[in-house]
């Protein structure tokens, strides 16, 4: 692990965790906290903060409801602004961080969410609350792509799956935290305001704080590898050639962003990620919605916070169960490994969606069935991009194209699943008959629940099967793309 640590452990821990928790040269300038890069420890707390952001909304979509007079398909809609917008502005951020620093570029994009999130707390018009959820799209477009890129630059391959899952563990905490504040906050008064936007306004402020600890404390690995891999020069030498080598890139910024826009877009894995992806993401989207259904069904603030959080919780695990799980098969099938754990947790959608949605009868009686039901879900179906995705991107790009790729994956995937959420609310209102009016604000409804239950149905069990059908073709394309990049980086190497 750490160096400091690292000394008091065993030796089979120390090997595992040696290799998890990247160490940075010696020769470099990198604090550290009881000998952990404290870089690390600031881009999690930015993860952290960025789905407590993304959870904040949907945690309160009954009380936002009430305020505007909204029903299911103008919440979807707020969601589809912030998603398309996030999906198109998604490749400014590989184009920001070919030639800025990563720690800069998360920074403004942190600051840009904060923006965002406040004003939506303090937005007295429906309109304004769309605007608003448009610029924090903007935010996290910038924000997403940088993170992944920084950890994939941060992990060896043989680890990396842990490393994105360890990112997306501390990342639910973060979602569960914001999820479980607003919602058990939307119920009440603080200082005369109400609690949902009491909550926006509180986690706007922490966001500013963890994006000032981004800009001033953490440092960008791709300056320190690239300057602890040039054998035969001193570490002087080294620098002044990486700086002579950004103000020439920094002339030349169009033509190199476009020279990664190409070589991103012919990677054969990266179109059947990216096709995958594009109906993968749809479930997700749509689930924004579960908070809105359990509270119909009648569950109170703190029982609809806790299935959440039980649901969350199953994610986080997930998610870093997966990514472990998936480097083990990778070291047994290195071509193949990612994949089957990418289509086993793809297609275990398909049951636990009709069992979640269908089966159970909807009623606050089935408590404990949802809790159960929640976890193991969200245990399973949570594999693909810490299993999958995000490490395999890292293997078939260069180094220095890594953000570029997690940039136009969330361009693609982010833009199409924006179109979910309000075709589920379309679907809840037009052909089950949801309507917004008939609502008890303490009772719910179980006839809405039930309309609205059926349009998250449709939205999650089809595509979770299609995501799984559309993995297949890595089985023959990825291994000559791995190879590929790898020659690439050699050569790169060795020009430098």
């Amino acid at each position: 692990m750490a160096y400091t640590l690292s000394f008091f452990l065993p030796r089979r821990l120390r090997s595992i965790s040696n290799s998890f928790f990247p160490k940075f040269p010696a020769t470099m300038k990198t604090r550290t906290i009881c000998g952990i890069s404290l870089s690390l420890i600031i881009i999690n707390l930015a993860s952290i903060m960025e789905r407590a952001d993304e959870n904040l909304l949907p945690s309160v979509y009954k009380e936002v409801s009430e305020a505007f007079n909204a029903g299911p398909s103008d919440l979807g809609y707020l969601t589809f602004i912030r998603n398309f917008v996030q999906g198109l502005a998604s490749p400014l951020a590989g184009i920001l961080a070919i030639n800025h620093d990563r720690p800069t570029v998360l920074a403004m994009g942190t600051m840009c969410w904060a923006l965002s999130t406040a004003a939506v707390g303090v937005s007295q018009r429906f309109i304004q609350v769309a605007f608003w959820r448009a610029v924090n799209g903007f935010g996290l477009a910038i924000v997403i792509p940088a993170l992944q890129s920084f950890i994939a630059d941060s992990y060896l391959d043989g680890v990396r799956g842990a490393g994105f899952g360890f990112l997306n563990l501390v990342g639910m905490v973060g979602g569960i935290g914001g999820g479980v504040l607003a919602t058990i906050m939307a119920g009440h008064e603080y200082l005369g305001i109400p609690g949902w936007r009491f909550a926006f306004v509180m986690m706007a402020s922490l966001s500013v704080f963890i994006g000032c600890l981004v800009y001033l404390f953490v440092v960008d690995p791709r300056m320190l590898t690239s300057i602890d891999h040039s054998p035969g020069r001193d570490n002087r030498e080294r620098i002044e050639l990486l700086e002579k080598g950004n103000a020439a890139n920094s002339t030349s910024l169009w033509l190199e962003s476009w020279a990664a826009t190409k070589a991103v877009i012919r990677v054969k894995t990266f179109q059947i990620i990216v096709l995958q992806g594009l109906v993968g993401s749809l479930p997700w989207t749509a689930m924004v919605f579960f908070t809105l259904w359990f509270e119909l069904i009648g569950f109170d603030h703190n029982s609809t916070a806790t299935l959440l959080s039980l649901f969350a919780a199953g994610c986080a695990m997930g998610s870093f169960l997966g990514g472990i799980i998936a480097d083990r098969m990778s070291r047994v099938y290195p071509y193949y490994g990612r994949v089957i754990c990418a289509q086993f947790s793809a297609f275990m959608g398909i049951p636990f969606s009709w069992f979640l949605l269908v089966v159970i009868p909807q009623s606050v009686s089935s408590y404990n069935t949802f809790c159960v039901t929640l976890f193991l879900m969200g245990l399973t179906i949570s594999w693909n991009a810490t299993a999958a995705n995000g490490p395999m991107f890292a293997e078939v790009v260069p180094a220095k194209h890594r953000t570029m790729i997690y940039a136009f994956d969330r361009a693609f995937e982010v833009s199409f699943s924006s179109f979910a959420a309000p075709v589920v609310g379309i679907l809840a209102e037009k052909m089950y008959g949801y309507d917004p009016k008939t609502i008890d604000p303490v009772l719910g409804s179980a006839k809405e629940a039930y309309a609205l239950s059926r349009g998250l149905f449709n939205m999650m069990a089809v595509p979770f099967g299609l995501c799984c059908l559309f993995y297949t073709p890595l089985y023959w394309v990825f291994r000559r793309d791995r190879e590929t990049a790898r020659m690439s980086s050699l050569k790169e190497e060795e020009m430098f």
